[in-house]
Parts: C-alpha cells; sequence; structure tokens
C-alpha cells in the first residue's frame, strides 16, 4: 500500500516481476514437448503467485482489473499459442483464451482468494486484532466527491454477485 492507501502501485510493481518468472521459464513454456495442460499448471503454480501474493488484501479499481486482465492474456497467448486456420497462422482472440482458460482468470482468482480470506476473518475469536480491523470503522467523514471503495465493501460485492447469503 501507499499512502494514498491504494493497490496501483502495488500491482504495477508485481507485473514486471511476473514477467520475469515468465522469462525465467520461457523454455519450458515455448517448448513443443510439455503439453498445454503442463503449461498452464505451469502457470498458475510458478507464475500467477508472483503476481497474486497479498492480493487478498486488494481493493481492485476497473483500471487494475484492466491490466491484470491484459498481462493474463498475453502470457497466455504465450502459452496457448497461435492457431492454423487454412494454413494461416493466427493469434488466438481474447474470446478465444476465454473459453480455453473456461472463466478461470486471474480477477475471479483473485476474488475468491478474497472471499477464502473473509471466510477466515469471521471464524476468528472477536478478541483478536484482525476481527477487531474487520468491523472497525474509522472516525469523521469520507473524503468529498466518490470515495473509494473499502475492502469489506468490494468483497460483500462479490459475495452478492455470488448469490451468498449470511
Amino acid at each position: 500500500m501507499n499512502a494514498d492507501n491504494k493497490m496501483n502501485v502495488e500491482i504495477a510493481e508485481k507485473i514486471p516481476k511476473d514477467n520475469k518468472a515468465y522469462y525465467a521459464n520461457s523454455k519450458l513454456i515455448k517448448s513443443k514437448l510439455l503439453k498445454k495442460n503442463t503449461k498452464m499448471k505451469m502457470y498458475k503454480t510458478v507464475i500467477r503467485p508472483v503476481v497474486t501474493f497479498s492480493s487478498e488484501a486488494w481493493t481492485l479499481t476497473a483500471e487494475d482489473v484492466n491490466n491484470l486482465r491484459i498481462f493474463e492474456r498475453q502470457m497466455l497467448s504465450k502459452i496457448f499459442g497461435p492457431v492454423n486456420i487454412d494454413n494461416i497462422w493466427k493469434i488466438r482472440n481474447n474470446m478465444e483464451i476465454d473459453k480455453l482458460i473456461e472463466g478461470a482468470d486471474i480477477v475471479r482468482f483473485i476474488k475468491a482468494q478474497r472471499i477464502k480470506c473473509l471466510g477466515h476473518i469471521q471464524r476468528m475469536d472477536q478478541a483478536r486484532p484482525t476481527r477487531k480491523l474487520l468491523v472497525w470503522k474509522p472516525m469523521g467523514p469520507r473524503p468529498v466527491g466518490k470515495p473509494r471503495q473499502r475492502w469489506q465493501e468490494d468483497t460483500m460485492e462479490d459475495l452478492k454477485k455470488l448469490k451468498v447469503k449470511n
């Protein structure tokens, strides 16, 4: 977090680090000997965790979501490679990549991690500092203008989209 309590700086720093993780393993990812399923497992266990480390505490803006999806699609297009249609090689578009990963993109992964974290905090004893922070509300009014979304509000919105009650 920076002084303004924004995550976009952290996300912007993690994406180049994830590129380093990709290029460290690029020989394996570009290898024709490995199946795409193996490459996807490698992406999910070696490359994606570099970006998503500590993502449970993030509140994502639309810009952050867009940057993360752009990054992931770049990685996945390298993993899946181009497709040959009538002897013409074509780069896969975003819709084709989404079908290949069956909608399990990085943003959904981060939201699932946040919901999992919320569940852990809800099950904690009331006296634990983490649980106290969840229910704590800062004193004073919020700044003028459209207030930024808080972590708990963002996570509750995710739960509503999933139609989870209680």
